[in-house]
């Protein structure tokens, strides 16, 4: 099958097949190793929003498990779709920087611009000065997809917004059960909740935290 955007796809791949070796190198790991940014990220938000107010940290809480619900609807999406991936089905193309993935791991949407997409909008609703490393990060991971030779463009385009759509979905309703939860544990007697959640804004601070950025007025 010809998409639309085969020869954008070709035009991609030749540029990358003809670039310096580092870059080629540096692609091929960044394309994995940008979600392992967006974990750490997950991480960090987790743990400093423990110091936070009970809201920034439900929604710290709640980012990866947005993600991971955007990732299940894009295999879901896939196994519906059933995209053959394009460094089989567009003839004329320089061969793939990366492994062709196998018959069966098909291509529409790209599960790696879902998560990408996801993690950068749920980092952003932790804290909003995020938007300047994860939106990039999450553009760079979905072009590695294409550059790499296991996407079309409209792969990525689609996982992406997907990504974006369904962590929003996620979030929005979630966050008021995760506020009771988050409030309970942290009012609990129990040590390894208290650790968990943080004892919340420490006693005294006037300043709200940098995480504590989506308050309702």
């Amino acid at each position: 099958m010809d998409f639309v955007d085969s020869g954008l796809y070709r035009d991609i791949t030749d540029h990358a097949y003809d670039a310096p070796a580092w870059l080629r190198h540096t692609a091929e790991i960044g394309t994995e190793a940008g979600l392992l940014v967006f974990v750490a990220l997950f991480v960090t938000g987790w743990w400093r929003t423990r110091h936070a107010d009970t809201r920034a940290f439900a929604i710290a809480v709640l980012a990866p498990l947005a993600t991971a619900v955007a990732y299940v609807c894009s295999e879901l999406l896939k196994s519906g779709v059933t995209e053959e991936r394009p460094c089989r089905a567009v003839t004329g193309a320089a061969p793939p920087l990366a492994e062709c993935p196998p018959h069966g791991d098909w291509s529409f949407p790209s599960n790696h611009a879902t998560i990408a997409g996801a993690s950068a909008v749920t980092l952003v609703l932790v804290r909003r000065a995020l938007v300047w490393l994860t939106a990039p990060l999450a553009l760079l991971v979905a072009f590695s997809r294409v550059f790499v030779g296991v996407h079309y463009p409209h792969d990525v385009a689609a996982g992406l917004l997907l990504g974006t759509l369904v962590s929003l979905a996620v979030v929005g309703p979630a966050t008021g059960p995760a506020l009771r939860l988050t409030a309970a544990m942290r009012g609990s007697t129990a040590p390894a909740a208290r650790w968990l959640t943080g004892p919340g804004p420490r006693a005294g601070a006037t300043a709200p935290t940098p995480y504590a950025t989506h308050r309702r007025h």
